[in-house]
């Protein structure tokens, strides 16, 4: 079940990610699958395969995020989507906040259980966070303006396709 969870949310990040890009304001720099140099200095980027990312995403993203208590599946592959483009502890501080519980960027049982009683769509709170988050972070960083509408696009885009 876990594993299945996993796959279905791994190939919409795939397709967020896209392919190689080497855009000169992105500060990760050279990217492929949404895995780049500056996180992977040692990782060859430009022929990293699709099994290596998607290791990569479980071993170093998904695993880490303790998604799986969460019983909203479209929730967890927002907050992962989140994780892989942001940060996973930014991601969980978010979902923290959204429940009003500490914000200390890890999942335990008392997240875990105020998302599951959450009484409020979690998943249409979450999405307008991301939003602010982008919105704001490319007013605060100019050179990062370039990234906006992409960047909002993914989260129109970030659900599981049937």
């Amino acid at each position: 079940m876990i594993i299945d969870l996993f796959n279905r949310c791994i190939l919409v990040i795939l397709e967020n990610e896209g392919g190689l890009i080497d855009h000169p304001n992105d500060p990760g720099g050279l990217t492929n699958m949404g895995i780049c140099k500056r996180n992977y200095p040692d990782l060859d980027i430009k022929n990293l395969t699709r099994n290596q990312a998607i290791e990569i995403y479980f071993r170093d993203y998904w695993s880490p995020m303790n998604l799986t208590g969460i019983y909203n599946e479209n929730l967890i592959l927002q907050v992962f989507d989140m994780g892989v483009n942001a940060g996973i502890r930014k991601a969980i501080k978010m979902l923290q906040k959204i429940v009003e519980v500490n914000q200390d960027g890890f999942i335990g049982p008392i997240t875990t259980e105020e998302v599951n009683n959450f009484e409020l769509d979690i998943t249409d709170l979450y999405i307008q966070e991301r939003k602010r988050y982008y919105i704001t972070l490319a007013k605060r960083k100019p050179d990062l303006q370039v990234f906006l509408a992409g960047w909002l696009n993914r989260i129109d885009h970030t659900h599981f396709k049937t």
